[in-house]
């Protein structure tokens, strides 16, 4: 097979695989009433179908990485695909609450495995004057999954039942699995052993912060519960830390934050999952709840936001590889910070979906604006044998800010607000949304600070690759002269 036929077969693979991870987490959160009414629980009971998946997912993303780079990244992406298939099979078949839970855990590792490495393999497959293209691809499709979700979970739930939103994952596995088998390439990370102190201390020390911010949704801030975790997971984390800094083989090298490129860019990532993925927790309510729309009105309209993203996201990441990640992830998120204050200063229960079109679409192609840009990004400041500790570290990180942010959110929101009638709800909502505004303006401003230059080329690639080999400061990549050694 020829290259260029093996790196389109690398991308449609890759992307399809992480398309199925993100379609099937939104349309679970829209099947939830209809779920609820089959399996006759509590929504505080099934919460945990949402909430399992989250932490299994979260806390694993960071081990997924560091299996690839150990077992092998093509290996481990096929185990990952397999074991969401099966759980997904499991899922459909729950007859209780309880199964449906640990199927949804068990889906929850299978992405945690498989998503670092479909940006991995991908990274991989293509050089880095061809990557930006191939990202912004890759985000497209994602963008999909992100429009098409609360269409289908519409769709699926007013034709048939809600165990088919978990069907449909059983045929697309079932056909990744053979052909990653068939057309990927194996590779592997710059070390062969598996830092398992590592693993544990950073897999517990996400848990405990994950678990806390999900429990604090529920029980409050101060809760001797929410509180105890999120100081233990603090304090693993912290211990995580000084362990990999001394570890030869480190399962994520603490030197990849002294580097300007990758510190910004995560801190921008983690801004954007918190404002932007906060918001969209509930103004997708609001399509439903005090608009009056249906699942399937509600996912169509919708599609406005979520179909700017897939339009602008290839674009995005051709453009950024040529002029640089800087300029479209501070402008996309000023545009998504712009879009939610417009979104508050208009929420009311007599609001039209009409006043709606124009913020949503800002916020999309804001959205588009950071994925593959910051994709770009990170892999420009990290080796290419790296790709796969930079990807498992940024999808941690992505995914702390998506939690951290609906229970920040939703603690605004109950404080001024409640789910009794519409307007309680745009009580909750209109204060919800200018704190999320706010966290993406700050976000923009740290955009701000990444290197002006910092392209996804082969020539940026080769100078950061032979600055590793070297043992030699970056300093054009550093946030400071006095920055140690970079030491994989």
């Amino acid at each position: 097979m020829s290259d260029s036929s093996r790196r389109r077969w690398t991308l449609g693979i890759v992307s399809l695989g992480l398309f199925m991870v993100v379609l099937d987490n939104l349309v679970v959160t829209v099947a939830l009433p209809s779920i609820h009414r089959d399996l006759g629980t509590s929504m505080q009971s099934l919460e945990w179908t949402v909430n399992a998946y989250v932490l299994a997912y979260a806390v694993l993303l960071l081990t997924g990485a560091a299996l690839g780079d150990r077992f092998g990244r093509k290996r481990m992406f096929m185990t990952g695909i397999a074991l969401f298939t099966a759980s997904s099979a499991a899922a459909a078949l729950a007859p209780s609450t309880g199964v449906l839970i640990a199927a949804r855990a068990s889906q929850g590792i299978g992405a945690a495995i498989a998503t670092p490495l479909t940006l991995t393999l991908l990274a991989a497959a293509f050089p880095p004057d061809r990557r930006g293209v191939a990202i912004g691809v890759w985000s497209g499709i994602s963008g999909i999954a992100v429009a098409l979700g609360p269409l289908i979970a519409g769709a699926v739930l007013q034709a048939a039942s809600w165990q088919w939103i978990f069907w449909i994952n059983v045929p697309i596995g079932m056909t990744l699995v053979p052909l990653a088998g068939l057309r990927l390439s194996e590779s592997h990370g710059p070390s062969r052993r598996l830092d398992l102190l590592g693993l544990a201390l950073g897999s517990s020390g996400l848990f405990g912060i994950v678990f806390g911010l999900v429990r604090s949704q529920s029980l409050g801030w101060g809760n001797a519960e929410v509180v105890i975790s999120l100081a233990a997971g603090a304090c693993l984390v912290a211990a995580f830390v000084l362990h990999e800094r001394r570890a030869t083989a480190a399962m994520l090298p603490m030197s990849f934050f002294a580097r300007r490129g990758f510190a910004v860019t995560n801190v921008v990532s983690l801004t954007m999952y918190f404002g932007m993925f906060g918001s969209i927790f509930f103004l997708s309510q609001f399509v439903q709840n005090v608009l009056h729309n249906s699942p399937l009105q509600a996912g169509v309209k919708l599609l406005v936001w979520t179909g700017a993203t897939m339009v602008v996201a290839p674009l995005a990441g051709y453009f950024s590889e040529r002029f640089g990640a800087r300029l479209f992830m501070v402008a996309g998120l000023g545009l998504q910070a712009v879009a939610l204050g417009w979104l508050a200063s208009e929420t009311s229960v007599h609001e039209s979906y009409a006043s709606m079109i124009v913020p949503f679409v800002l916020a999309g192609s804001g959205m588009a604006l950071v994925f593959a840009p910051s994709a770009n990004a990170v892999l420009a400041s990290v080796r290419s044998d790296q790709a796969g500790q930079a990807s498992g570290a940024t999808n941690a990180i992505r995914e702390l800010g998506g939690v951290l942010g609906i229970s920040v959110l939703s603690t605004v929101f109950t404080s001024n607000g409640a789910l009794t009638s519409p307007q309680a709800f745009v009580d909750g909502l209109t204060p919800a949304m200018w704190i999320g505004a706010a966290v993406l303006a700050v976000g923009a401003l740290v955009a701000l600070a990444l290197p002006f230059n910092s392209r996804a080329t082969a020539e940026e690639q080769a100078r950061v690759e032979a600055a590793e080999r070297e043992l030699v400061p970056d300093p054009g990549d550093r946030l400071g002269a006095s920055a140690a050694p970079v030491a994989a």
